[in-house]
Protein backbone atom coordinates (compact mmCIF):
# COMPACT_ATOMS: atom_id res chain seq x y z
CA UNK A 1 0.00 0.00 0.00
CA UNK A 2 1.18 3.54 -0.69
CA UNK A 3 1.72 6.23 1.92
CA UNK A 4 -1.15 8.75 1.61
CA UNK A 5 0.12 11.88 -0.17
CA UNK A 6 -1.59 13.99 2.50
CA UNK A 7 0.76 12.48 5.08
CA UNK A 8 3.82 13.31 2.99
CA UNK A 9 2.75 16.93 2.56
CA UNK A 10 2.40 17.28 6.34
CA UNK A 11 5.67 15.49 7.02
CA UNK A 12 7.92 16.96 4.30
CA UNK A 13 10.42 14.19 4.96
CA UNK A 14 11.56 15.05 8.48
CA UNK A 15 8.70 14.39 10.94
CA UNK A 16 8.66 10.66 10.08
CA UNK A 17 4.88 10.52 10.29
CA UNK A 18 4.90 7.33 8.17
CA UNK A 19 6.98 5.52 10.76
CA UNK A 20 9.90 4.78 8.41
CA UNK A 21 13.46 5.37 9.64
CA UNK A 22 14.21 7.61 6.62
CA UNK A 23 12.20 9.23 3.88
CA UNK A 24 12.74 7.09 0.75
CA UNK A 25 11.48 9.93 -1.45
CA UNK A 26 14.18 12.32 -0.23
CA UNK A 27 16.91 9.68 -0.15
CA UNK A 28 16.37 8.79 -3.80
CA UNK A 29 15.85 12.37 -4.91
CA UNK A 30 19.13 13.56 -3.37
CA UNK A 31 21.09 10.83 -5.13
CA UNK A 32 19.38 11.41 -8.47
CA UNK A 33 19.95 15.16 -8.38
CA UNK A 34 23.67 14.40 -8.26
CA UNK A 35 23.26 12.42 -11.51
CA UNK A 36 21.34 15.27 -13.10
CA UNK A 37 24.10 17.76 -12.26
CA UNK A 38 26.76 15.54 -13.86
CA UNK A 39 25.09 15.64 -17.27
CA UNK A 40 26.70 17.75 -19.96
CA UNK A 41 23.69 18.97 -21.86
CA UNK A 42 21.87 15.93 -23.19
CA UNK A 43 24.89 13.63 -23.32
CA UNK A 44 25.92 11.14 -20.64
CA UNK A 45 28.81 8.70 -20.60
CA UNK A 46 30.15 6.02 -18.30
CA UNK A 47 30.47 2.23 -18.13
CA UNK A 48 27.38 0.07 -17.92
CA UNK A 49 28.09 -2.46 -15.10
CA UNK A 50 26.43 -4.14 -17.26
CA UNK A 51 22.86 -3.19 -16.37
CA UNK A 52 19.76 -3.39 -18.55
CA UNK A 53 16.04 -3.78 -17.95
CA UNK A 54 13.15 -4.63 -20.26
CA UNK A 55 9.83 -3.17 -19.16
CA UNK A 56 6.43 -4.76 -19.62
CA UNK A 57 4.20 -1.71 -20.07
CA UNK A 58 2.82 -1.48 -23.61
CA UNK A 59 3.72 -5.10 -24.48
CA UNK A 60 4.37 -6.18 -27.27
CA UNK A 61 6.10 -2.81 -27.72
CA UNK A 62 8.23 -2.26 -24.64
CA UNK A 63 10.80 0.07 -23.14
CA UNK A 64 14.39 -1.13 -22.88
CA UNK A 65 16.51 0.72 -20.31
CA UNK A 66 20.28 0.93 -20.70
CA UNK A 67 21.80 2.01 -17.39
CA UNK A 68 24.95 4.08 -16.97
CA UNK A 69 26.51 5.53 -13.80
CA UNK A 70 27.45 8.96 -15.15
CA UNK A 71 31.23 9.58 -15.30
CA UNK A 72 32.02 6.24 -13.64
CA UNK A 73 34.23 3.99 -15.77
CA UNK A 74 35.78 0.54 -15.73
CA UNK A 75 35.66 -1.85 -12.78
CA UNK A 76 34.39 0.91 -10.48
CA UNK A 77 30.97 0.67 -12.15
CA UNK A 78 30.44 -3.03 -11.29
CA UNK A 79 29.16 -2.24 -7.79
CA UNK A 80 26.08 -0.55 -9.29
CA UNK A 81 24.71 -3.95 -10.44
CA UNK A 82 26.25 -6.66 -8.26
CA UNK A 83 23.77 -8.39 -5.92
CA UNK A 84 26.31 -10.99 -4.81
CA UNK A 85 28.76 -8.28 -3.73
CA UNK A 86 25.97 -6.27 -2.05
CA UNK A 87 24.98 -9.26 0.03
CA UNK A 88 28.56 -10.32 0.78
CA UNK A 89 29.48 -6.82 1.93
CA UNK A 90 26.15 -6.49 3.75
CA UNK A 91 25.31 -3.18 2.10
CA UNK A 92 22.31 -1.51 3.70
CA UNK A 93 19.11 -0.35 2.04
CA UNK A 94 20.39 3.23 2.03
CA UNK A 95 23.50 2.18 0.09
CA UNK A 96 21.56 0.13 -2.46
CA UNK A 97 18.96 2.85 -3.02
CA UNK A 98 21.76 5.39 -3.48
CA UNK A 99 23.64 3.21 -5.98
CA UNK A 100 20.55 2.51 -8.05
CA UNK A 101 19.50 6.16 -7.91
CA UNK A 102 22.80 7.17 -9.49
CA UNK A 103 22.22 5.02 -12.57
CA UNK A 104 20.92 7.00 -15.53
CA UNK A 105 18.43 4.88 -17.50
CA UNK A 106 18.51 5.72 -21.21
CA UNK A 107 15.25 4.46 -22.68
CA UNK A 108 14.73 2.83 -26.07
CA UNK A 109 11.32 1.74 -27.34
CA UNK A 110 11.25 -1.55 -29.24
CA UNK A 111 8.87 -4.28 -30.43
CA UNK A 112 9.55 -7.52 -28.57
CA UNK A 113 9.89 -9.55 -31.79
CA UNK A 114 12.96 -7.59 -32.99
CA UNK A 115 15.69 -8.45 -30.43
CA UNK A 116 18.27 -8.56 -33.24
CA UNK A 117 18.27 -4.77 -33.24
CA UNK A 118 19.96 -4.83 -29.83
CA UNK A 119 22.49 -7.38 -31.08
CA UNK A 120 23.37 -5.42 -34.20
CA UNK A 121 24.00 -2.20 -32.24
CA UNK A 122 26.02 -4.13 -29.58
CA UNK A 123 23.73 -2.64 -26.93
CA UNK A 124 22.42 -6.13 -26.16
CA UNK A 125 25.91 -7.64 -26.04
CA UNK A 126 26.99 -4.93 -23.61
CA UNK A 127 24.11 -6.04 -21.38
CA UNK A 128 25.54 -9.57 -21.03
CA UNK A 129 29.24 -8.70 -20.95
CA UNK A 130 31.47 -10.15 -18.23
CA UNK A 131 33.05 -6.74 -17.68
CA UNK A 132 31.77 -3.15 -17.68
CA UNK A 133 31.43 -1.59 -21.13
CA UNK A 134 32.13 2.08 -21.90
CA UNK A 135 29.05 3.75 -23.34
CA UNK A 136 27.62 7.10 -24.33
CA UNK A 137 23.96 8.06 -24.45
CA UNK A 138 22.49 10.99 -26.35
CA UNK A 139 19.17 11.91 -24.76
CA UNK A 140 16.15 13.50 -26.36
CA UNK A 141 15.43 15.46 -23.19
CA UNK A 142 16.83 15.85 -19.72
CA UNK A 143 15.90 13.15 -17.18
CA UNK A 144 13.57 14.07 -14.35
CA UNK A 145 14.76 12.76 -10.96
CA UNK A 146 12.46 9.88 -10.10
CA UNK A 147 13.05 6.42 -8.66
CA UNK A 148 10.86 3.40 -9.40
CA UNK A 149 10.66 0.66 -6.79
CA UNK A 150 9.60 -2.86 -7.66
CA UNK A 151 9.14 -6.04 -5.64
CA UNK A 152 11.00 -8.22 -8.17
CA UNK A 153 13.50 -6.04 -10.06
CA UNK A 154 16.12 -3.68 -8.68
CA UNK A 155 15.17 0.02 -8.38
CA UNK A 156 15.31 1.99 -11.61
CA UNK A 157 16.92 5.44 -11.48
CA UNK A 158 16.19 8.66 -13.40
CA UNK A 159 14.96 7.92 -16.92
CA UNK A 160 15.00 9.75 -20.22
CA UNK A 161 14.30 8.75 -23.84
CA UNK A 162 17.52 8.10 -25.76
CA UNK A 163 18.18 9.44 -29.25
CA UNK A 164 21.17 7.14 -29.58
CA UNK A 165 23.30 4.81 -27.43
CA UNK A 166 26.87 4.19 -28.53
CA UNK A 167 28.92 1.31 -27.17
CA UNK A 168 32.52 2.56 -27.27
CA UNK A 169 34.43 -0.46 -25.91
CA UNK A 170 34.18 -4.13 -26.76
CA UNK A 171 31.84 -6.32 -24.70
CA UNK A 172 33.62 -9.36 -23.24
CA UNK A 173 31.47 -12.49 -23.42
CA UNK A 174 31.87 -15.77 -21.59
CA UNK A 175 32.64 -18.38 -24.32
CA UNK A 176 29.61 -20.44 -23.28
CA UNK A 177 27.39 -17.35 -23.49
CA UNK A 178 28.74 -16.58 -26.96
CA UNK A 179 28.10 -20.16 -28.07
CA UNK A 180 24.54 -20.20 -26.76
CA UNK A 181 23.74 -16.89 -28.45
CA UNK A 182 24.60 -18.49 -31.81
CA UNK A 183 22.91 -21.82 -31.05
CA UNK A 184 19.50 -22.67 -32.47
CA UNK A 185 18.04 -24.61 -29.52
CA UNK A 186 15.12 -24.20 -27.15
CA UNK A 187 15.29 -21.89 -24.14
CA UNK A 188 15.27 -24.66 -21.51
CA UNK A 189 18.27 -26.40 -23.07
CA UNK A 190 20.16 -23.11 -23.26
CA UNK A 191 19.44 -22.22 -19.64
CA UNK A 192 20.56 -25.69 -18.48
CA UNK A 193 23.81 -25.50 -20.47
CA UNK A 194 24.61 -22.03 -19.18
CA UNK A 195 23.91 -22.87 -15.55
CA UNK A 196 25.86 -26.14 -15.62
CA UNK A 197 28.77 -24.27 -17.20
CA UNK A 198 28.95 -21.92 -14.23
CA UNK A 199 27.23 -18.85 -15.71
CA UNK A 200 25.49 -17.03 -12.85
CA UNK A 201 21.70 -16.73 -12.81
CA UNK A 202 21.82 -12.93 -13.11
CA UNK A 203 23.58 -13.16 -16.48
CA UNK A 204 21.16 -15.88 -17.61
CA UNK A 205 18.24 -13.63 -16.62
CA UNK A 206 19.61 -10.80 -18.79
CA UNK A 207 20.25 -13.20 -21.69
CA UNK A 208 16.62 -14.33 -21.63
CA UNK A 209 15.28 -10.82 -21.13
CA UNK A 210 17.30 -9.36 -24.03
CA UNK A 211 16.18 -12.03 -26.49
CA UNK A 212 19.40 -14.05 -26.76
CA UNK A 213 17.93 -17.47 -25.90
CA UNK A 214 15.68 -19.85 -27.79
CA UNK A 215 15.16 -20.99 -31.35
CA UNK A 216 16.69 -18.47 -33.71
CA UNK A 217 13.50 -17.19 -35.35
CA UNK A 218 11.32 -17.42 -32.25
CA UNK A 219 13.38 -15.22 -29.95
CA UNK A 220 11.68 -12.34 -28.20
CA UNK A 221 12.49 -9.65 -25.68
CA UNK A 222 11.14 -10.75 -22.31
CA UNK A 223 10.18 -8.22 -19.60
CA UNK A 224 12.82 -8.47 -16.88
CA UNK A 225 10.29 -9.22 -14.15
CA UNK A 226 9.14 -12.28 -16.09
CA UNK A 227 12.67 -13.37 -17.00
CA UNK A 228 13.88 -13.34 -13.38
CA UNK A 229 11.23 -15.74 -12.14
CA UNK A 230 11.35 -17.83 -15.33
CA UNK A 231 15.09 -18.48 -14.94
CA UNK A 232 14.71 -19.32 -11.25
CA UNK A 233 11.96 -21.80 -12.15
CA UNK A 234 13.85 -23.37 -15.06
CA UNK A 235 17.06 -23.85 -13.08
CA UNK A 236 15.01 -25.27 -10.21
CA UNK A 237 13.50 -27.83 -12.60
CA UNK A 238 17.00 -28.87 -13.65
CA UNK A 239 18.07 -29.30 -10.03
CA UNK A 240 14.88 -31.18 -9.11
CA UNK A 241 15.49 -33.60 -11.95
CA UNK A 242 19.02 -34.25 -10.71
CA UNK A 243 17.76 -34.91 -7.18
CA UNK A 244 15.04 -37.34 -8.26
CA UNK A 245 15.87 -40.78 -6.90
CA UNK A 246 18.64 -39.48 -4.64
CA UNK A 247 18.57 -40.50 -0.94
CA UNK A 248 16.75 -38.22 1.48
CA UNK A 249 18.57 -36.05 4.02
CA UNK A 250 19.12 -37.96 7.24
CA UNK A 251 18.40 -35.19 9.75
CA UNK A 252 16.05 -32.29 10.24
CA UNK A 253 18.13 -29.11 10.09
CA UNK A 254 17.14 -25.54 10.89
CA UNK A 255 18.99 -22.59 9.34
CA UNK A 256 18.63 -18.86 9.91
CA UNK A 257 19.86 -15.64 8.32
CA UNK A 258 18.66 -12.06 8.06
CA UNK A 259 19.44 -9.12 5.81
CA UNK A 260 17.78 -5.81 4.87
CA UNK A 261 15.06 -6.17 7.50
CA UNK A 262 14.11 -9.64 6.21
CA UNK A 263 14.47 -12.72 8.42
CA UNK A 264 14.62 -16.23 6.98
CA UNK A 265 14.13 -19.46 8.90
CA UNK A 266 14.71 -22.55 6.74
CA UNK A 267 13.87 -26.11 7.81
CA UNK A 268 15.22 -29.02 5.74
CA UNK A 269 13.86 -32.42 6.74
CA UNK A 270 13.64 -35.97 5.34
CA UNK A 271 11.05 -36.14 2.58
CA UNK A 272 10.56 -36.54 -1.19
CA UNK A 273 11.18 -32.87 -2.02
CA UNK A 274 8.09 -30.81 -1.20
CA UNK A 275 8.40 -27.10 -0.49
CA UNK A 276 6.46 -24.64 1.63
CA UNK A 277 6.89 -20.86 1.62
CA UNK A 278 5.37 -18.81 4.43
CA UNK A 279 5.70 -15.01 4.39
CA UNK A 280 4.89 -12.97 7.48
CA UNK A 281 4.59 -9.26 6.74
CA UNK A 282 4.69 -7.23 9.91
CA UNK A 283 2.49 -4.12 10.30
CA UNK A 284 4.05 -1.00 8.76
CA UNK A 285 6.36 -3.03 6.53
CA UNK A 286 6.43 -1.87 2.94
CA UNK A 287 3.33 -3.43 1.38
CA UNK A 288 1.15 -3.51 4.51
CA UNK A 289 1.61 -0.08 6.02
CA UNK A 290 -2.03 0.41 6.99
CA UNK A 291 -2.63 -2.87 8.83
CA UNK A 292 -2.41 -3.45 12.56
CA UNK A 293 -1.87 -7.24 12.38
CA UNK A 294 0.71 -9.34 10.53
CA UNK A 295 -0.28 -10.50 7.05
CA UNK A 296 0.61 -14.10 6.18
CA UNK A 297 1.05 -15.48 2.64
CA UNK A 298 1.67 -19.15 1.93
CA UNK A 299 2.74 -21.13 -1.16
CA UNK A 300 2.86 -24.91 -1.31
CA UNK A 301 4.71 -27.04 -3.88
CA UNK A 302 4.73 -30.84 -4.05
CA UNK A 303 7.70 -33.04 -4.90
CA UNK A 304 6.72 -32.99 -8.60
CA UNK A 305 7.05 -29.19 -8.71
CA UNK A 306 3.32 -28.51 -8.85
CA UNK A 307 2.68 -25.28 -6.98
CA UNK A 308 -0.39 -23.56 -5.55
CA UNK A 309 0.65 -20.07 -6.69
CA UNK A 310 3.26 -18.18 -8.70
CA UNK A 311 5.51 -16.11 -6.46
CA UNK A 312 8.85 -14.57 -7.44
CA UNK A 313 10.16 -14.50 -3.88
CA UNK A 314 9.42 -18.18 -3.40
CA UNK A 315 11.09 -19.04 -6.72
CA UNK A 316 14.27 -17.22 -5.67
CA UNK A 317 14.39 -18.88 -2.24
CA UNK A 318 13.61 -22.35 -3.59
CA UNK A 319 16.48 -22.09 -6.08
CA UNK A 320 18.91 -21.25 -3.27
CA UNK A 321 17.92 -24.31 -1.21
CA UNK A 322 17.88 -26.66 -4.21
CA UNK A 323 21.44 -25.58 -5.04
CA UNK A 324 22.55 -26.60 -1.54
CA UNK A 325 20.70 -29.93 -1.74
CA UNK A 326 22.17 -30.67 -5.18
CA UNK A 327 25.65 -30.00 -3.82
CA UNK A 328 24.92 -32.42 -0.97
CA UNK A 329 23.40 -34.96 -3.35
CA UNK A 330 20.28 -35.47 -1.24
CA UNK A 331 16.65 -34.43 -1.44
CA UNK A 332 14.31 -33.36 1.32
CA UNK A 333 11.21 -31.42 2.27
CA UNK A 334 11.82 -27.73 2.82
CA UNK A 335 9.95 -25.05 4.76
CA UNK A 336 11.04 -21.43 4.32
CA UNK A 337 9.62 -18.80 6.65
CA UNK A 338 10.27 -15.20 5.64
CA UNK A 339 9.46 -12.41 8.08
CA UNK A 340 9.42 -8.88 6.65
CA UNK A 341 9.94 -6.15 9.24
CA UNK A 342 9.34 -2.38 9.00
CA UNK A 343 13.11 -1.97 8.52
CA UNK A 344 12.52 -3.11 4.92
CA UNK A 345 11.25 0.33 3.97
CA UNK A 346 11.97 0.14 0.23
CA UNK A 347 11.65 -2.93 -2.05
CA UNK A 348 14.90 -3.52 -3.93
CA UNK A 349 14.05 -6.69 -5.86
CA UNK A 350 14.04 -10.36 -4.93
CA UNK A 351 17.80 -10.85 -5.41
CA UNK A 352 18.25 -10.33 -1.66
CA UNK A 353 15.95 -13.30 -0.98
CA UNK A 354 18.06 -15.55 -3.19
CA UNK A 355 21.36 -14.36 -1.69
CA UNK A 356 20.20 -14.37 1.95
CA UNK A 357 18.85 -17.91 1.69
CA UNK A 358 22.00 -19.03 -0.15
CA UNK A 359 24.03 -17.71 2.74
CA UNK A 360 21.70 -19.26 5.34
CA UNK A 361 22.06 -22.83 4.09
CA UNK A 362 25.85 -22.49 3.97
CA UNK A 363 26.00 -21.52 7.63
CA UNK A 364 26.02 -24.01 10.48
CA UNK A 365 22.44 -25.08 11.36
CA UNK A 366 21.04 -23.42 14.48
CA UNK A 367 19.37 -26.73 15.38
CA UNK A 368 19.50 -30.38 14.31
CA UNK A 369 16.58 -32.77 14.88
CA UNK A 370 14.67 -30.36 17.16
CA UNK A 371 11.76 -31.68 19.21
CA UNK A 372 8.38 -29.99 18.93
CA UNK A 373 9.14 -27.97 22.06
CA UNK A 374 12.56 -26.92 20.76
CA UNK A 375 11.05 -25.92 17.43
CA UNK A 376 8.50 -23.74 19.21
CA UNK A 377 11.34 -22.08 21.13
CA UNK A 378 13.21 -21.45 17.88
CA UNK A 379 10.13 -19.86 16.33
CA UNK A 380 9.63 -17.64 19.38
CA UNK A 381 13.25 -16.48 19.21
CA UNK A 382 13.54 -15.87 15.48
CA UNK A 383 10.05 -15.06 14.13
CA UNK A 384 7.83 -12.34 15.61
CA UNK A 385 4.60 -14.27 15.12
CA UNK A 386 2.60 -16.64 17.28
CA UNK A 387 4.44 -19.99 16.89
CA UNK A 388 1.32 -22.09 17.39
CA UNK A 389 -0.48 -20.12 14.66
CA UNK A 390 2.52 -20.58 12.39
CA UNK A 391 2.53 -24.33 12.97
CA UNK A 392 -1.20 -24.52 12.31
CA UNK A 393 -0.77 -22.79 8.92
CA UNK A 394 1.98 -25.19 7.84
CA UNK A 395 1.59 -28.71 6.51
CA UNK A 396 5.29 -29.55 6.62
CA UNK A 397 6.42 -27.69 9.74
CA UNK A 398 5.24 -30.38 12.12
CA UNK A 399 8.06 -32.42 13.67
CA UNK A 400 7.10 -35.87 14.96
CA UNK A 401 6.28 -36.21 18.65
CA UNK A 402 9.07 -38.03 20.51
CA UNK A 403 8.31 -40.81 22.99
CA UNK A 404 9.25 -38.56 25.94
CA UNK A 405 6.93 -35.83 24.74
CA UNK A 406 4.12 -38.35 24.26
CA UNK A 407 4.57 -39.65 27.80
CA UNK A 408 4.47 -36.12 29.16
Amino acid sequence: MRIPPELCTRCKGYKRLCGLPRCPILESFRAQVSVYLKLRGLTASGSTPPSMLVGEYGYPRVNVYYMIPVDVYGESSKIYEDPVAWATRRLGLDDIVRLRSELLSARLEMPVHEPERLYESEVGLAGVSEKPVDSEAELEKAPIPNLRFDGVTKPLGPRAPARRIRVSSNPKLNPVVEKVIHDDVDVMSSVEELYKSGVDVYTIQRLLSLGFLGKRFRRRLVPTRWAITAVDDMVSRVLRRELRGRPEVQDTRVYYNEYLGNRFLIVVKPGPGAFEWIEVWQPRSFWVRETSNPVVWRVEENALGETTAMDGGFSAARLAVLEALAEEGRRGDVIIVREVTPAYYAPVGNWHIRETVRRAVKLKPIAVNPTRRELLEILVEHVNYNPQSLLSKSKLLKPPITLNEFLE
